[in-house]
C-alpha cells in the first residue's frame, strides 16, 4: 500500500510539474510568470508561502507572492541591491541556500533576523533565477514549520527555479517592449489639451491588451484663427510600430497644414497624399471637424471614419448625416464637406472604431450604446439613440467632460484588460462667443478707410476696457487696411474678437496672399508685415469664399478675460 501510495505521488508530482511547465509556456507578464509560480510551487512542495522577486537596473522588484505578510516583504521593494546589508543581499539576489528552522536563518540573515517572526514561515529555500548566465531574480519558498530538504527536493527545486527563471526572462522582455510601445504611443499622443474658449475638452486612449505593439489611433485639438479650432480623430488601419509612426507623420502633417490655414477639403488632399506615400499596405480614416464659435457652424469631412454623436444641450443625441469619402490612402480627392450648426453648449463625441465594436459588438450597435452612455447621467426614461431622441436634463451642462469620458468608457469598456483593439475618444463642448464680444465694421475701398479703421477700433476697445492695447491695435489695422487700399480690390471688412485673445482681421476680395520681405536700408515700404509680426503675439492669412483675410492676435492684459 506504502508503494502505490508512493507511486500515486510521484505520479500527481509529474502531473502538477506538466501542469506549471504549461502554465509557464503561456505566461506572458513578469507578473503572469509569478502568479504562475506562486500558484503551484504552494502545492506542488507542501510550502506555505512563495515569493518573487526580478532584478531591473540593480533593483528588487516584487513581482508576487503568497502566503506571506506583503508588508513584511515590501521593504524590499524597489530598493538597490547594493545597498541593502550584505546578508540581506543575498536572500534578495537568490543565492542558492535552504534554510531548516527559524534560527538557522536568523544566523544566516542577522539583517533581515524578524522576517521569520513576521512571516510565520520557520523553513527557506532561498533559490537564484538565472537564465543565460545572468541573475535575472529571486525567488523563495517557505514552509509554516522547521523542514529538512533532502536531496530529491534539492534536485527538483533548483530545475523548478530554473524553468522559471527563463520564463521570467522571456516575459520581462516582453514587458520592456510593452513599456516601449506604451512610451511610443503616449509620445505621439497630445500630452495635454489645449484651454480654449470656443470648446471645453477632454479624452481618453484605450490601447490593446493582445500584444506588444502600439497602436496607430489618435486624437488633436487643434487652435485656429479666429478663435475657431479644429478637433481630428483618426484610426491608421493594423498594429505595430510602423502604424505608430505613420500615425505621428499624418497628426504632425495635420497640424502643419491646420497652421497653414488650408482649407478642410484641401487638408485632406495633402492627408491623402502623405498616407498614399507610405505605401500598398497603409490606410487610414479621419474625421476632422472645424468649429466657428461666431456663426456657431461647423465644418466636418469624413474619410471612412465614423460619424460624431451630437449630445444637444437638452439631453437628445443624433449623428449628423456626413458624406461618404473612402479612408485616407485609398481616396481619390476631392473630398465631400458636410456643414452643420450647433447650439450652444453642444457635447461632440469623436471615437475611433476601437471603442464601439469592442466585445464583439456590430458597429451599429456600439453607436447606439455610445449614444447611450453620453446622455446624462439621470436622464429622464424615454432617451435613445438616433435623431432626435432622447429626453432633456440639466445634469448635460453641469457634468465635467472627464466625468462624461469615464462613464463612456466604463460602459463601452467594461473589461479592459482583454482589448483587442485601441480606441480614442475625444469629447468638445461648445462655448460661442458673445455678441458683445463680435464688432464688424465694412468700409469701402478707399483712402479714408484707414481713418474710418482707426477711429472704430478706438471706440470699441474703449467700450471693452481695453485702453492698454488701443495704441497698438490702431498700428495693426491702420496698416492692415492701408494694405488693401494700395494692392487689393473690393470692399474691406474688419472683425474685432475679444476671447482668449484679441484678434484683429481685414478681409478684402483679392485671393492674393500677402508675402514678409527683408526691407533694404533704402526702401520706403515693405515693412509693414514685420511691424505687424513684431507687435502681435500670432499674425496669419487665410482665403475665404469672396477672397482673403489677414488676422493678428495680441495677448489681452491681465484682467477678467486676459488673465
Amino acid at each position: 500500500m506504502e508503494e502505490v501510495a508512493a507511486e500515486s505521488a510521484a505520479v500527481e508530482r509529474v502531473n502538477e510539474i506538466a501542469e506549471m511547465t504549461r502554465a509557464l509556456a503561456g505566461a506572458v507578464t513578469g507578473h503572469d510568470v509569478a502568479d504562475v509560480m506562486t500558484a503551484h510551487m504552494a502545492s506542488l512542495f507542501d510550502a506555505e508561502g512563495v515569493g518573487v522577486w526580478a532584478h531591473e537596473d540593480g533593483r528588487a522588484l516584487l513581482m508576487g507572492s503568497a502566503g506571506y505578510s506583503k508588508e513584511s516583504l515590501r521593504r524590499f521593494e524597489g530598493v538597490r541591491i547594493t545597498e541593502l546589508p550584505s546578508s540581506a543581499q543575498s536572500f534578495i539576489e537568490g543565492t542558492l541556500t535552504f534554510v531548516s528552522c527559524a534560527e538557522e536563518f536568523i544566523a544566516r540573515y542577522p539583517a533581515i533576523a524578524d522576517l521569520p517572526a513576521a512571516t510565520g514561515i520557520q523553513a527557506w529555500a532561498i533559490l537564484p533565477l538565472v537564465a543565460s548566465g545572468r541573475t535575472v531574480g529571486g525567488a523563495c519558498v517557505g514552509y509554516g514549520l522547521p523542514h529538512s530538504f533532502d536531496s530529491e527536493e534539492r534536485t527538483l527545486l533548483t530545475a523548478m527555479s530554473g524553468m522559471v527563471a527563463q520564463a521570467l526572462e522571456r516575459a520581462r522582455l516582453y514587458d520592456a517592449e510593452h513599456r516601449r510601445a506604451q512610451e511610443l504611443q503616449r509620445g505621439l499622443l497630445p500630452r495635454h489639451l489645449p484651454t480654449l474658449p470656443a470648446v471645453t475638452t477632454a479624452a481618453r486612449y484605450q490601447p490593446a491588451c493582445d500584444g506588444t505593439d502600439a497602436g496607430g489611433d489618435w486624437y488633436d485639438v487643434i487652435p485656429l484663427s479666429a478663435e475657431q479650432v479644429a478637433l481630428v480623430v483618426g484610426d491608421v488601419m493594423g498594429h505595430g510600430v510602423s502604424e505608430a509612426v505613420a500615425m505621428g507623420r499624418l497628426r504632425t502633417a495635420g497640424r502643419t497644414l491646420a497652421d497653414l490655414e488650408q482649407p478642410l477639403d484641401e487638408l485632406f488632399f495633402h492627408l491623402n497624399e502623405v498616407v498614399s506615400g507610405l505605401g500598398d499596405g497603409f490606410y487610414a480614416t479621419c474625421l476632422c471637424i472645424v468649429y466657428d464659435p461666431v456663426s456657431r457652424m461647423c465644418q466636418a469631412i469624413s474619410a471612412g471614419h465614423p460619424p460624431p454623436v451630437i449630445l444637444r444641450p437638452d439631453g437628445t443625441s443624433y449623428f449628423p448625416d456626413l458624406p461618404v469619402n473612402p479612408p485616407l490612402g485609398a481616396a481619390t480627392p476631392p473630398f465631400d464637406t458636410a456643414e452643420f450648426s450647433l447650439p450652444d453648449g453642444t457635447t461632440i463625441a469623436l471615437y475611433t472604431d476601437g471603442l464601439v465594436e469592442s466585445g464583439g459588438l456590430d458597429i451599429d450597435e456600439g453607436m447606439g450604446r455610445l449614444a447611450h452612455c453620453l446622455r446624462p447621467a439621470r436622464s429622464g426614461p424615454g432617451t435613445g439613440s438616433g435623431s432626435g431622441s432622447g429626453s432633456g436634463s440639466a445634469d448635460s451642462a453641469t457634468e465635467t467632460l472627464d466625468a462624461l469620458c469615464d462613464r463612456v468608457i466604463a460602459g463601452l469598456l467594461p473589461d479592459r484588460g482583454s482589448l483587442s483593439d485601441d480606441s480614442a475618444l475625444l469629447v468638445a463642448r461648445t462655448h460661442a462667443l458673445a455678441a458683445e464680444d463680435i464688432s464688424c465694421l465694412r468700409m469701402r475701398n478707399d483712402p479714408t478707410a484707414a481713418g474710418q479703421a482707426r477711429r472704430h477700433v478706438r471706440a470699441q476697445l474703449t467700450a471693452w476696457d481695453l485702453d492698454e492695447v488701443i495704441m497698438t491695435t490702431e498700428l495693426v489695422v491702420s496698416e492692415l487696411v492701408s494694405n488693401v487700399v494700395r494692392h487689393a480690390s473690393g470692399p474691406i471688412t474688419l472683425r474685432l474678437l475679444r476671447g482668449r485673445t484679441l484678434v484683429c482681421e481685414v478681409a478684402d476680395a483679392s485671393p492674393v496672399m500677402p508675402r514678409i520681405r527683408r526691407a533694404a536700408d533704402t526702401d520706403e515700404g515693405g515693412r509693414g508685415l514685420q511691424l505687424i509680426a513684431a507687435v502681435s503675439s500670432r499674425w496669419g492669412a487665410r482665403y475665404t469664399t469672396s477672397g482673403k483675410c489677414i488676422w493678428t492676435e495680441q495677448l489681452l492684459p491681465a484682467g477678467p478675460l486676459g488673465a
